[in-house]
């Protein structure tokens, strides 16, 4: 959000001056216009893949919409108030993007407070504010800097100067001059192939987050790589062999249009759904759509929510007993948890986190021992953090007591070390041990992607995933013993919601409300398993 203040806060006043004496072009069209000739798409099996379709349900889409993210921008404002023009410049670049560039193409700050709530003023910038991350954004970012660090935090390069009707807009096929001419005249935008909109280094512009802690007087006082999935993916077996898109935009099998408007028939159609972790936001979405402006039909929030689950049940972990034994009154299991994702498990974001719910039964089905439990409110029984704003759970080798979960996650650390959850306080990871990708090794590992706490030290705790022991007092119980265990996923904690009450507005109020409409299905299982112990 706050990435290169300084060098931004010079060009900006230098540059965006003369910028704005200047003739500025529209960057953008929202949504519509594209859909107008995007939509009506069907595979060779006979389903519907339009892109305007598979999009608008989407996180991208939903961005600015997001009511964790308003309630999270107002509660950074609120706590670093000098900041706070900044704050909306730099979150806005990535959750509304086309008003944030178009503004300081103008040589204007970009404004995040005075657009919300979204339906309440229907205005040019207005309109691009909510339109999120939308089809004229990252099918016009250049493929200069892609990669490299200065291109991070949204730091994309975009064409400003080329005048309306010539501007280009890349996609991953030639397109010849009949049909250039054709939705030039449609869009105002001229396609043209650029291999590096398939890239994961066009991701990694927004999905590749570094952000800064701020004192009182909004000072810089440390820096922190907030999401790094990236670059989790860089360090790891799948560089080079899949792309973001591979799994987030999944091809279809065989010929399809990608126009409905004399289209031709085109190889490896990449599905604009998106494909993610978020399975709650969907859903609060769809029941609060007048409330959060939501364009999106009930049906297709619905299909959005089913997808996610289905492909986070299916596509990002395993999980296996590998040991379990009953020994002169003890039970001792051993777990191995694998990650198949192409990044960290849970990656992005810090609110999400991962854990394991083990328990044993006795031969009559009676609970002898049990860890993790997922309460109804949210939280996870026995967790620290979830009790105790200033606690977290520690890496475990093994567990032999309830009170002990656990969780791979994220805990953020302010300059003096004390937990927080607010982004621009926090400079430093007291904990991460998110599971990690095939490949990855944590010895050589850059700081910005490094593990921290005792996973660090945890022989077992390696690139591919984790094995965790347990050993329970039986207690004279009566074999045999069954091990039960699930690997349960949340993109929103307990902690990350509830401490946003700290500070007082609508937004903040509104998304708790939600939150807890919502916390007893705000949780999966990824994967379950069992055995049984003689």
């Amino acid at each position: 959000m706050i990435r290169r203040l300084t060098i931004l806060c010079c060009f900006l006043t230098i540059t965006m001056a003369s910028l704005a004496a200047a003739q500025v072009p529209n960057l953008f069209i929202t949504s519509d216009r594209c859909m107008a000739c995007h939509n009506g798409l069907i595979t060779p099996d006979g389903r519907d893949a339009s892109i305007g379709i598979g999009w608008r349900s989407s996180m991208m889409a939903n961005s600015a919409r997001d009511p964790s993210w308003q309630a999270a921008i107002r509660r950074e404002a609120l706590v670093h108030p000098t900041a706070s023009a900044l704050i909306q410049n730099e979150c806005g670049a990535c959750h509304m993007p086309m008003h944030r560039f178009q503004a300081n193409a103008e040589g204007k700050q970009g404004e995040v407070f005075v657009h919300l709530p979204l339906a309440s003023d229907v205005t040019p910038q207005s309109l691009m504010a909510a339109d999120g991350v939308s089809c004229t954004v990252c099918h016009q970012i250049g493929s200069e800097r892609l990669g490299e660090e200065e291109s991070f935090t949204a730091g994309f390069e975009m064409d400003t100067s080329t005048g309306e009707g010539e501007r280009k807009v890349y996609g991953p096929y030639d397109v010849d001059q009949g049909r250039q001419r054709l939705m030039q005249s449609a869009s105002r935008f001229v396609p043209a192939k650029g291999e590096h909109i398939q890239s994961s280094e066009l991701c990694a512009t927004c999905h590749t987050l570094i952000t800064h802690a701020l004192d009182d007087n909004g000072d810089v006082v440390g820096e922190l790589p907030e999401q790094t999935p990236y670059l989790e993916w860089k360090h790891s077996a799948y560089a080079g062999e899949k792309s973001c898109q591979t799994c987030h935009m999944p091809e279809v099998e065989g010929a399809m249009q990608v126009s409905s408007v004399l289209g031709p028939f085109r190889e490896q159609v990449s599905r604009h759904v998106f494909r993610g972790g978020n399975l709650l936001m969907p859903r609060i979405l769809n029941a609060h759509r007048q409330e959060l402006a939501v364009q999106a039909f009930p049906q297709e929030l619905q299909a959005t929510a089913d997808q996610t689950i289905q492909n986070l049940t299916t596509s990002t972990a395993s999980l296996e007993v590998t040991f379990a034994q009953v020994s002169d009154g003890v039970l001792e299991a051993e777990l191995a948890i694998t990650n198949l994702a192409g990044h960290k498990l849970p990656t992005a974001y810090p609110s999400r986190r991962v854990w394991v719910h083990f328990t044993v039964l006795d031969r009559d089905g009676n609970t002898l021992f049990e860890s993790g439990r997922f309460n109804a409110d949210g939280s996870i029984e026995g967790n620290d953090n979830d009790a105790d704003a200033a606690l977290f759970e520690p890496h475990y080798d093994q567990i032999s007591r309830p009170d002990q979960v656990q969780i791979y996650e994220p805990i953020l650390a302010d300059p003096s070390g004390a937990v927080t959850t607010v982004l621009l306080s926090a400079s430093s990871y007291a904990k991460d041990n998110r599971l990690l990708p095939k490949g990855f090794d944590k010895a050589t590992a850059e700081e910005f992607v490094a593990v921290h706490g005792a996973a660090h030290d945890d022989a077992d705790f390696v690139g591919s995933g984790d094995r965790i022991g347990y050993r329970v007092a039986t207690g004279g119980a009566q074999g045999p013993l069954t091990v039960q265990a699930e690997l349960w996923y949340q993109p929103i904690g307990y902690r990350w919601a509830h401490n946003l009450g700290d500070e007082q507005a609508d937004e903040i109020e509104r998304f708790i409300g939600y939150y807890k409409e919502m916390a007893d299905s705000s949780a999966v299982v990824l994967v379950s398993t069992r055995a049984v112990a003689e």
